[in-house]
């Protein structure tokens, strides 16, 4: 559950500062351009949830933070809205990457040095299972699915003609989120982030033993 705060805390960061950067400053004046968790939880998707899939091993971990108000409209003139919108959009799943990879280069001095073992429940477990998270928060968010991030991402990258196509998925695209999870098929979707993570961390040992 902590490293599920943590990692919710860098993605809503991500969302933060690239709208920031872009010269919208409603981020910055709500609070939300920093790394502190507190700033970012959510009563429901950052507490209730976890809590109930600690209790619920079996139930899908899933959470979310409190969204990033962004006005568009206070981008940089240079860019386009949609293209400013699927910039914001896609720096949450970003910084997860980033979060996986500097704790990936961390926990392989860890190794190196002898101060971590591969086997340890404490703290190696608890540092694979960050960095694994970390990469299936990224392919999750990146679902073309609102109201993931995947949904904005889409919506930005599809041509204007397309917008029936976008309009449909934001009314319905809750439904189809929670369809793909009640059914299981969001496992399925998920399996290729959880087998790269996995692959990428026995990459770290053989590194580490090399």
């Amino acid at each position: 559950m902590i490293a599920l705060v943590l990692s919710i805390a860098v993605h809503e960061y991500g969302h933060a500062v690239t709208a920031d950067r872009l010269g919208d400053r409603t981020p910055s004046r709500q609070g939300r351009v920093t790394l502190n968790p507190i700033a970012h939880i959510d009563p429901i998707g950052t507490i209730l949830l976890p809590l109930v899939g600690y209790f619920f091993p079996s139930s899908f971990l899933f959470g979310w933070g409190k969204p990033v108000q962004v006005n568009p409209r206070a981008f940089s003139r240079r860019l386009r809205m949609k293209t400013g919108h699927l910039l914001v959009a896609a720096a949450g799943p970003a910084m997860n990457l980033v979060l996986a990879t500097v704790v990936s280069i961390v926990y392989l001095v860890l190794l190196k040095t002898g101060l971590v073992n591969v086997g340890e429940r404490h703290p190696a477990g608890a540092i694979k299972m960050l960095i694994e998270l970390n990469f299936t928060l990224a392919a999750l968010n990146l679902i073309p699915v609102p109201p993931l991030d995947g949904g904005t991402v889409l919506a930005g990258i599809l041509p204007d003609r397309y917008g029936h196509v976008v309009a449909f998925l934001h009314q319905y695209g809750f439904m189809i989120l929670l369809a793909l999870m009640v059914t299981g098929v969001i496992n399925v979707l998920l399996w290729p982030a959880h087998a790269f993570a996995r692959a990428w961390i026995n990459g770290l040992h053989q590194l580490a033993l090399s």
